[in-house]
């Protein structure tokens, strides 16, 4: 039996013996290997394999999975292949997502000669992600072995690097006889917020609770304890109950915004600029907790840190009341605005697909646009209906984002699964489409918001008037791709809609298996929308 076979059966009965339970693998030469190994125990049952041609694909394939607790490993062969890994990594290191890259390498001898299709992988992807350099297998059989701090970040929410030396010959000579079984077990993300000592939180000051990416129940439990509004993003795991507020960053410039003098933070807030100048305010004392990967960045002030918080008493005056009467009257502007548009808008995209969720279903968002349309649509849904609403909110990118919604889908048992994404996201990523035969493939309904290019920079300072020159060359980037055609390479179901009716009839009739319902709507309306539904907070 060879080295190279023994080596990679020990690092797949790491990954299992880690908590590790689907496998993505992106075909090579140098990781066949681990190749071999990781289908060996995908057929003894303790893994579900998958394969991706495509390794940033494989890699948010990955992300996706874990993202929701069904704890996956990416495998790449060497070369560039390793440095396509990077951006999902990049994402799960800032959103403490613990998934594993497993990247082959050639023998620590060949470095530095020149030898085809080899580079410096250790530590290839910084300080953010450690590498294991892994060259004996004995060490590597020995799992009690590896429980220094790079193999306990598997444990504590955080992702690694195997880099595994294999050496020719590179095919097993029989197959592997014990490998790893059956595990029972699913094990699952540490729960954000679940665990430590509990602070008090003085009474007195007027205060909100903001709910960052991946925040979860406790924020709403605070805030619905204490008394307090709460300014809930669509993927913090928050937004349900009676103290959630729909309109939340609309309002935070008016007269209500400038009378907070306390903030309590839980999760990772990225979306609204009113929440970061909230979080910037001198006058505003901030309170926040730690979660896994967030300390990489944290660009407001930080009065007091905790890990479990409560309130000294509940709120008795009426300030969440007058939270909860704006925040109704603007909704009730905000939606008859929007029904007299006499075209789809992408506000109407995110109600419609937050409206299709139900109860027990998955959405996942993309960046950019979208989840910030879903942030004013989304309703406050019910405690305990287990609809969960993720994105890729570490580093906010639009990379993976369908790899990331397919893996998703495929590792949560969900009633429905809906992704809301941009035509660009998902242009950025459709070779997750391709898929080979026999693949797990979920039920999945791929909702793209076509505006033709980045209408997002015409809410944004580059789209202001006196840029119209140079906009749509540097931001604006029209594409004129046809998504039906683009869906048709890759035998990928395609329906086009362009009205209400039509996007509601497409979302309540899904034909199973991974579709896409491409809504278009206008880009060229988009800035004059946004100022006018930005009008609607008013001064007070």
């Amino acid at each position: 039996m060879s080295t190279s076979t023994d080596l990679a059966r020990a690092v797949v009965t790491l990954l299992v013996e880690s908590g590790v339970r689907e496998i993505v693998v992106a075909p090579g030469s140098r990781n066949a290997p681990l190749s071999f190994a990781a289908y060996d125990a995908a057929q003894a049952g303790s893994v579900r394999l998958h394969t991706r041609l495509d390794e940033r694909s494989a890699a948010f394939l990955a992300l996706g999975l874990t993202k929701v607790g069904s704890r996956a490993a990416v495998i790449c062969t060497s070369g560039t292949a390793v440095a396509n890994l990077h951006p999902a990594l990049l994402e799960a290191a800032h959103a403490g997502v613990p998934m594993v890259a497993v990247t082959a390498d050639r023998p620590a001898r060949l470095r530095g000669t020149d030898a085809n299709q080899t580079t410096d992988q250790v530590g290839v992807f910084g300080p953010l992600v450690p590498t294991l350099d892994v060259a004996d297998f004995a060490i590597v059989r020995d799992v009690s072995a590896l429980s220094g701090p790079e193999i306990g970040r598997l444990r504590h929410g955080l992702p690694i690097h195997l880099n595994v030396q294999l050496d020719d010959p590179l095919v097993p000579g029989e197959g592997w006889a014990d490998a790893p079984g059956v595990r029972a077990e699913r094990p699952r993300g540490p729960f954000l917020g679940g665990d430590g000592e509990v602070t008090v939180l003085p009474a007195g000051p007027r205060t909100v609770v903001v709910a960052g990416d991946d925040a979860g129940p406790p924020a709403r439990m605070l805030a619905q304890e204490a008394g307090w509004p709460l300014f809930a993003e669509p993927s913090s795991g928050s937004r349900t109950g009676d103290h959630a507020i729909r309109c939340y960053r609309l309002l935070l410039d008016g007269v209500l915004g400038q009378e907070i003098e306390r903030v309590v933070v839980l999760g990772h807030p990225t979306l609204s600029r009113p929440v970061s100048r909230l979080l910037a305010r001198e006058d505003v004392d901030v309170w926040a907790a730690p979660t896994p990967g967030r300390e990489l960045r944290r660009p407001y002030p930080v009065a007091a840190s905790f890990e479990r918080a409560r309130a000294a008493e509940p709120d008795s005056t009426d300030w969440f009341a007058r939270w909860k009467q704006a925040d109704a009257a603007l909704a009730g502007k905000l939606d008859r605005l929007l029904a007299a548009e006499p075209d789809l808008t992408p506000y109407d995209v995110a109600g419609a697909v937050a409206r299709a969720l139900p109860a027990g279903g998955l959405l996942v968002v993309g960046a950019s646009s979208p989840i910030r349309d879903l942030d004013l649509m989304v309703p406050r849904y019910d405690v305990g209906d287990r609809r969960k609403v993720i994105a890729n909110r570490g580093l906010s990118g639009i990379d993976g984002m369908v790899s990331t919604a397919i893996g998703a889908a495929l590792g949560r048992e969900s009633t429905r699964s809906l992704a809301l994404l941009g035509d660009v996201t998902f242009l950025h990523d459709s070779n997750g489409l391709v898929r080979g035969p026999g693949q797990p493939e979920p039920d999945l309904t791929l909702v793209v918001v076509n505006d033709d290019g980045g209408s997002i920079f015409a809410m944004l300072e580059q789209g202001a008037p006196e840029h119209a020159d140079r906009y749509d060359a540097l931001f604006g980037t029209p594409h004129g791709v046809d998504l039906a055609g683009l869906c048709a390479a890759t035998r990928t179901p395609h329906l086009r809609v362009t009205s209400r009716p039509e996007l509601e009839q497409a979302l309540a009739s899904p034909n199973g298996g991974i579709e896409v319902v491409e809504a278009v709507v206008r880009r060229d309306n988009r800035r004059d929308l946004d100022e006018r539904i930005r009008a609607l907070g008013g001064p007070g």
